[in-house]
């Protein structure tokens, strides 16, 4: 028979404990939380500029193996249309061996040396051709340009599937880099996100104040280009001061440091090589106390960042994502080396 007893209830001294253990994990609750540090506004921004630089530097990687993808689509595009076009021309000679053959045939059947000359290794064909009296002229220089062709086309096979192994290998460090860079992006925008609206706000603001004082305080001095391709290639990038920095962007409307660089001497009838690491040998090395307007700056150790000298200090280049085409100090960065183009 089922007990009615009514449960025990709670001793004081049990619900003083249970109160004041709830008590206690709340005040510890409350003194994490008040112990959580607060995200510095100067803190986030050098995190973030710093996210940007290696963002960038993984950029350049990217261009670079973009151009290389590029190069081998193309690559591997002609080498395959040169292995149909080959296979093609070998057809034909086979069929024109093929006739000879039906002619002998007609005439009274096929001689061992055309038989030679049908068989799938014609190699061996003109090794033994020399002990073969029956061969004529015609026959083995016929014979000679299908084991031509033939070596030919096996080594344009073998080099198309290397160029494949080699694209698809590029493809997939394309994305890797793609990838890194999303990511260093991402964590740009969530350590942002530490930060209130206000903060942010006023971030961007000091950010577009600087630009504005970099541009209508620029003194470039009197400083002359050393020719007139320099000269073009500065004139149009002024063009594009305020275009947004975009990774992998080469212009019109948007640009990435290389592609600024690039696009700037195109207008000049200059083509520079895609990554600013290649721009750095379009041209002879000079030092900064050779450097005039239009002249290429490189920075940092990797040379993974590039813009235009302007004169008197100054560089004029797509800085970072958030950022527009800009006048800068040089001295804002670490100066590796100049470029006359």
């Amino acid at each position: 028979m089922a007990s009615h007893r009514r449960p025990k209830q709670p001793s004081r001294t049990r619900v003083s404990v249970l109160t004041a253990t709830a008590a206690a994990a709340v005040a510890l609750t409350s003194q994490a939380a008040q112990a959580a540090p607060k995200q510095d506004k100067k803190d986030v921004k050098e995190q973030v500029d710093k996210l940007y630089e290696e963002a960038e530097a993984a950029t350049e990687k990217y261009n670079g193996a973009k151009e290389k993808q590029e190069k081998l689509e193309s690559q591997v595009g002609d080498l395959q249309d040169n292995v149909a076009r080959g296979q093609q021309d070998l057809n034909k000679l086979r069929d024109g061996l093929g006739s000879m053959a039906t002619a002998q045939y007609r005439t009274g059947g096929i001689d061992p040396s055309v038989q030679l000359i049908l068989s799938s290794d014609p190699d061996t064909y003109l090794d033994k051709a020399s002990t073969l009296d029956q061969v004529s002229g015609k026959q083995a220089e016929a014979l000679r340009k299908i084991a031509d062709k033939q070596r030919t086309l096996k080594q344009q096979r073998e080099e198309a599937s290397t160029k494949l192994q080699d694209l698809a290998d590029t493809r997939k460090a394309l994305g890797e880099k793609k990838k890194q860079i999303q990511g260093k992006l991402t964590k740009a925008r969530n350590l942002l996100n530490t930060l209130t609206e206000q903060e942010r706000a006023k971030m961007a603001e000091e950010e577009r104040e600087r630009a504005s004082r970099a541009s209508s305080r620029a003194d470039l001095g009197s400083e002359v280009p050393d020719s007139q391709r320099a000269a073009a290639a500065l004139a149009a990038a002024k063009t594009k001061i305020g275009s947004p920095y975009v990774w992998g962007a080469t212009g019109p409307s948007s640009f990435d440091c290389s592609g600024l660089t690039g696009w700037a001497y195109q207008q000049a009838g200059v083509q520079l090589p895609r990554i600013s690491q290649d721009q750095a040998n379009a041209g002879t090395q000079i030092g900064r106390g050779e450097l005039k307007p239009g002249d290429l700056v490189l920075f940092y150790g990797d040379l993974h960042h590039i813009g235009l000298y302007a004169g008197n200090g100054q560089v004029l280049h797509a800085p970072k994502p958030g950022a527009g085409v800009r006048f800068e100090s040089m001295d804002n960065m670490p100066f590796q080396f100049g470029v006359r183009v």
